[in-house]
């Protein structure tokens, strides 16, 4: 019988630690993915909430711009009304025509741009609820990027340290930031201390 070569202990623990190392190392890489993932829900949510209130600032100047407008085109038909009151007798029937022509004007000219304003308040409206529906979002992504990258540190620290309390350590932060993202998506739950 030959002879029969017993591991050395410590290439065992050797091993053991490698195989630690590995597992940890993979686990980090799922963290990695997730914090990109969260990232760019942030970025997208962040993008979102400051176009919306750009285009929503935009509705409300043209929202403005339509008030003046048919304000003015009020005023001139009550212009025209008055002067057919105080003048309407002594004004010749071509002249009353033409004041009444032009009042009937103004008045589908204010009665159009009373419609408008209403159109474009309902988009302004639309956009200020999808703004504030990405800055709901946001604060989640904000929360879960931190939390992820804590526990990709962590990770690295539990590797050079062959800690199993600090890798489950950072396995606790790396879920609170999964949920966290997913929450930054879905919006599935409201923490106050975000809003």
């Amino acid at each position: 019988m030959g002879d029969l070569e017993l591991p050395n202990h410590e290439e065992l623990s050797k091993l053991k630690e490698n195989s630690f190392d590995k597992r940890v190392a993979l686990v980090m890489s799922v963290f990695a993915v997730i914090l990109a993932i969260t990232s760019l829900g942030g970025s997208n949510a962040m993008k979102g909430m400051l176009l919306a209130q750009q285009q929503s600032s935009d509705q409300w100047a043209f929202y403005q711009s339509k008030v003046i407008r048919e304000h003015l085109y009020r005023t001139t038909k009550a212009q025209t009304e008055a002067a057919l009151l105080d003048r309407g007798a002594a004004m010749s029937a071509k002249a009353r025509q033409k004041y009444e022509e032009l009042a009937k004007g103004y008045a589908a000219e204010e009665a159009r741009f009373k419609e408008e304003k209403k159109q474009i308040e309902a988009v302004a409206k639309k956009l200020e609820a999808d703004r504030d529906l990405n800055g709901s979002r946001d604060p989640y992504f904000d929360y879960a990027e931190v939390l992820l990258q804590i526990a990709i540190v962590m990770s690295s620290i539990s590797i050079m340290t062959y800690s199993r309390g600090i890798f489950w350590f950072a396995t606790g932060f790396a879920s609170l930031g999964s949920i966290l993202t997913i929450n930054g998506f879905l919006l599935l739950f409201r923490l106050p201390f975000l809003h």
